[in-house]
């Protein structure tokens, strides 16, 4: 088959032919011998199967079955002239996750890989890579499955729900230690004034589906993983291990290694499984792990930005959003004064101070137009341009009012005693290049903050050798 063939990308790809999925780039730096003892579980061989883009997946099972390797002109007599580059992207994607071998003088897979991934499709070996059932206890039922979603919901809209919330007066239920701390390491929330606030990172950050979210922040757990002294290929076959796993199932963690145990807590935070106690012998997956490589949704009632569109924007600046959501209500208060609220729907307007209130927190102007655009109501789809553009305009034109002021600290220099002493100590400032200001009709001039001493000190030695 031509490999111009297309397809719905996976979550996290904006397109398979221009983007990849955001693990892929993280595994391609990754030793060889580390890939190597990665490929060794069929579940992680078939988690990664799934992130790949089309066709690297159809080099792949082209390439599974065969006993010798294939001359890379056989392969490449089927692809298009326009899929030429496209396919010459797959073979190089393929070989820097070391799944080719030997390429470009031949076409084969890596024999652990080959070897782990029909394991994965046939249903051979019995290394547990798929997870161990815990027994059925007849005295404590597992969690069913609308119950693990309401837990996983309720854990990942307490994070965002923090992000949004923190620096507004409000106190939302705060999470774990853990969690604030990658928050904070991923660029998604800052200290400011001594407390914890959601940066511009954090907002555009808040306009993906929950799925691109949850590896965002998935990604700087395993960039983490070495300063932890934490195993990396026993995270990522964990994580992959619980993509596999049946949602409604209890397991066993009697076959994890201290590193998966140690886990085990940190994926309770995340909402990604559920246990009766910390200290129990088994967990269930919630649909945030059982989806994580998988193109299925993550949570029925996702509040990603794949959710219905439920906002209305006026020409003067009127907001109508017809939601109950808790969490939408908190990001909508940070551009948008709210007026009023009603079960359904909650009212305020676009006011030159909530802008600027969210300007000061790191939102840009074309962030605040873009979560408008994403989250429009049906209704609004049926105008051309969607947003009017006298209020985008004036969004834009908010920004640029503040960026045209700009404040640093300093020293004011003035009451010089005549010109020649103000030209003087001017001339010396500027060949400091400590000059931030001046005003040569009021004699005065401003000062950086850093060269306040040296100005100071170059003042009083001229007052000592008599000059006034």
């Amino acid at each position: 088959m031509p490999a111009t063939v297309r397809q719905r990308p996976q979550p996290g790809q904006k397109n398979p032919d221009s983007s990849t999925h955001a693990l892929l780039p993280f595994l391609q730096v990754q030793s060889a011998t580390a890939l190597s003892r990665l490929y060794q579980s069929p579940s992680s061989c078939l988690s990664i199967f799934r992130l790949l883009a089309p066709v690297e997946r159809q080099i792949v099972m082209n390439l599974l079955w065969l006993e010798s390797a294939m001359t890379p002109s056989t392969l490449a007599a089927w692809v298009t002239t326009e899929g030429q580059k496209l396919y010459d992207s797959s073979l190089d994607t393929l070989s820097h996750l070391h799944i080719l071998h030997n390429y470009p003088t031949k076409l084969a897979l890596n024999t652990t890989f080959k070897t782990s991934l029909r394991h994965a499709i046939t249903g051979g070996g019995t290394t547990g890579s798929f997870g161990v059932p815990a027994e059925k206890d007849e005295k404590r039922l597992p969690l069913d499955v609308e119950g693990l979603d309401s837990y996983a919901l309720e854990r990942w809209e307490t994070i965002l729900h923090f992000m949004v919330s923190s620096g507004t007066g409000q106190n939302p239920q705060r999470p774990s230690p853990g969690v604030l701390y990658l928050l904070q390491r991923s660029g998604l929330m800052g200290n400011q004034h001594g407390s914890l606030q959601i940066t511009s990172a954090g907002f555009q950050f808040l306009l993906h589906e929950s799925h691109a979210q949850l590896w965002n922040l998935l990604l700087q757990y395993l960039h983490m993983a070495e300063e932890r002294q934490m195993d990396l290929v026993e995270v990522l076959s964990f994580l992959f291990m619980l993509s596999t796993m049946e949602l409604g199932r209890e397991y066993s963690t009697e076959n994890l290694s201290k590193t998966q145990k140690a886990m085990l807590e940190d994926l309770r935070d995340y909402g990604l499984l559920w246990q009766r106690r910390p200290t129990s012998r088994r967990f269930s997956p919630t649909r945030l792990a059982t989806t994580l490589t998988s193109s299925s949704p993550d949570l029925p009632s996702s509040t990603g930005a794949s959710s219905t569109g439920f906002i209305v924007l006026e020409t003067n600046y009127r907001v109508y959003a017809y939601t109950d959501n808790p969490l939408q209500t908190a990001i909508l208060n940070l551009f948008v004064s709210l007026k009023y609220r009603f079960p359904n729907l909650v009212v305020g307007s676009i006011t030159r101070d909530s802008v600027k209130r969210a300007l000061n927190n790191g939102i840009s102007a074309d962030q605040i137009i873009s979560y408008l655009v994403t989250h429009a109501h049906p209704q609004m789809r049926k105008n051309n341009p969607l947003l009017p553009v006298t209020v985008q305009d004036q969004i834009r034109l908010w920004e640029l009012e503040k960026n045209r002021l700009k404040s640093q600290e300093g020293y004011l220099y003035t009451s010089f005693a005549s010109q020649a002493d103000y030209e003087y100590v001017l001339n010396y400032a500027k060949q400091m290049e400590l000059v931030l200001w001046e005003n040569n009709a009021k004699r005065s001039f401003f000062g950086s903050i850093e060269g306040h001493a040296n100005i100071r000190s170059f003042i009083e030695r001229r007052s000592a050798g008599g000059s006034g």
